[in-house]
C-alpha cells in the first residue's frame, strides 16, 4: 500500500513537471476547455442570479393567492378575443365573497401607474397606486411598518386616506412623521394613515414597489375615473392543500354571477403564481439547453485537442516510459502519469475558465442579476477533470503498454 501511495505521488510529480516544462504547450492545449468552462459558468450564475430575482419577484404574488381577473396574464396570440370580455365588477366581487364558502381573505384591486403624488411643493411619482379594501392586508402583503391600514368603515364611507410606501415617505417626509399629513393626487386630499414595510424592487428589477399608494377602492374610481384601471378579484385561500378545490369553487360561481351558458368557455381567466414559474422553467430550460450545446461543443474540440497532445507527448518521452518501466515502474504507474497530466492540464484549463468568467458575471451583473455560489465552482472543476480523465485515457493507456525494450531503443 505504501508502496503504492509513492508510485502514484511520483507519477503526479512527474505530471506537473512535464507540465511545467511545456507552460506555453499546455495553456494552448486547455482553450478548448477554458471556453467550455467560460460558457457553462456565465451561464449557470446568470440562471441562478435570475432564478433568484425572479424569486423575489413573485414572492408579492402569494403562492396561496388566486387572482379573478378579465384575462389570463399570459393571453399570448388569443389577447384580443381576452380583450372584448366584461370587466370584471365590484358587484361581481361583492356577489363572490357572499357566495364563496371557504377564504381566508378576499380583495378588490384595481390599479394605475405612475402618477405624481405631492406635499407643500415636493413631488414623488409612484409606481403603483391601489384601490382596494381591508383584505389587501392580507392577499397583498401590504403590512405597514408606521401607522395603520384601512378599515372597513374607512372603505364604505369612502374616507380620503391612503397608505403610502417607503421611498414615496423619504421624498416627501424627509424630516418629519408622515402619518396624519395630506397629500395630493390627482387634485383629491388624501390623509396618510400608514407607510408600508419595505419591499424591494418589482419583477426582476423593473420597478420598485416601494412607490405604492393605496387607498380605499371609490376613493380611488373617484380620483381616477370609474373606467380606470381593470379590476380584479385576489382570493387568499384557507388552505394551500385545497387550492384546487377553491379555484374549481371559484370558477363555478363566477359563471353563476356572469351568467355564463353551460355550453360556454369562461369569460374570465383564475391567475395564480404557478403560471409565472411554469413560464420561467420553460425559458430557462430553452436557455440551459442552448448553453449546454455550446458547452458541449467547446468541451468536444478541448478533449480532442489534449488528447492529440497527449499523444505527442507520450512519443516524445518513449524514452523515459522505457527507462522507467525498466527500473521496476508498473503499468498502472504509467497510466496513472499520463491520465494526472491530462487532468491537471484540464484543471488548469478549468481554473482559467473560472478566472475570466467571474469578471464577466459582474459585467452582466450590471444588466442583468448573476450570481456565482461555490457549488458552480466545483462543478466547473469537476467536469474541467472528468474531460481531462477522458481524453487521457487511450494515450496514457497507449504509454501503458509501451515494451520498455523497444521504447529504450526509440530516437
Amino acid at each position: 500500500m505504501f508502496q503504492t501511495l509513492i508510485a502514484l505521488k511520483e507519477g503526479m510529480l512527474i505530471a506537473l513537471r512535464a507540465i511545467r516544462a511545456n507552460k506555453l504547450r499546455s495553456v494552448l492545449t486547455t482553450l478548448g476547455i477554458i471556453i467550455g468552462i467560460v460558457a457553462v459558468t456565465t451561464m449557470s450564475t446568470a440562471i441562478v442570479g435570475l432564478e433568484s430575482a425572479f424569486l423575489n419577484s413573485i414572492s408579492s404574488l402569494g403562492s396561496d393567492v388566486l387572482y379573478v381577473d378579465k384575462m389570463p396574464w399570459f393571453a399570448g396570440g388569443d389577447w384580443r378575443r381576452y380583450r372584448n370580455r366584461k370587466d370584471i365588477t365590484f358587484e361581481d366581487y361583492e356577489k363572490l365573497k357572499s357566495m364563496l364558502s371557504s377564504y381566508d381573505a378576499i380583495a378588490p384591486n384595481i390599479r394605475t401607474f405612475g402618477r405624481t403624488i405631492k406635499y407643500q411643493g415636493k413631488n414623488a411619482e409612484s409606481t403603483l397606486i391601489y384601490g382596494t379594501t381591508p383584505d389587501f392586508l392580507r392577499t397583498g402583503g401590504a403590512i405597514p411598518q408606521e401607522g395603520r391600514f384601512m378599515t372597513e368603515f374607512e372603505v364604505h364611507a369612502s374616507r380620503r386616506v391612503c397608505i403610502i410606501g417607503t421611498d414615496i415617505a423619504d421624498i416627501l417626509f424627509p424630516n418629519e412623521d408622515p402619518i396624519g399629513k395630506n397629500v395630493k393626487m390627482e387634485n383629491v386630499k388624501l390623509k396618510v394613515i400608514g407607510v408600508l414595510e419595505k419591499q424591494g424592487s418589482g419583477f426582476l428589477g423593473s420597478f420598485s414597489l416601494d412607490g405604492q399608494v393605496i387607498m380605499p377602492i371609490k376613493v380611488f374610481q373617484r380620483a381616477f375615473g370609474e373606467t380606470r384601471g381593470r379590476l380584479r378579484i385576489d382570493v387568499k385561500v384557507a388552505d394551500i392543500d385545497k387550492i384546487d378545490e377553491t379555484k374549481d369553487e371559484i370558477r363555478a360561481h363566477m359563471r353563476t354571477i356572469r351568467k355564463v351558458p353551460p355550453t360556454e368557455e369562461d369569460d374570465f381567466a383564475i391567475n395564480q403564481q404557478e403560471m409565472f414559474t411554469e413560464i420561467y422553467d420553460q425559458t430557462v430550460g430553452v436557455i440551459a439547453i442552448a448553453g449546454i450545446v455550446i458547452t458541449a461543443l467547446s468541451l468536444f474540440v478541448g478533449a480532442i485537442g489534449i488528447m492529440n497532445i497527449m499523444f505527442v507527448s507520450v512519443t516524445e518521452r518513449t524514452k523515459e516510459i522505457g527507462i522507467r518501466k525498466a527500473i521496476g515502474a508498473k503499468q498502472w504507474a504509467i497510466l496513472a502519469q499520463f491520465l494526472f497530466e491530462a487532468s491537471f492540464i484540464c484543471i488548469i484549463g478549468g481554473i482559467i475558465g473560472i478566472v475570466i468568467s467571474f469578471p464577466i458575471s459582474l459585467i452582466i451583473d450590471q444588466f442583468l442579476p448573476t450570481a456565482m455560489p461555490i457549488n458552480i465552482v466545483v462543478i466547473a472543476i469537476l467536469i474541467s477533470a472528468f474531460v481531462g480523465l477522458i481524453s487521457g485515457i487511450l494515450p496514457a493507456y497507449k504509454a501503458s503498454k509501451l515494451d520498455p525494450v523497444d521504447a529504450l531503443r526509440y530516437e
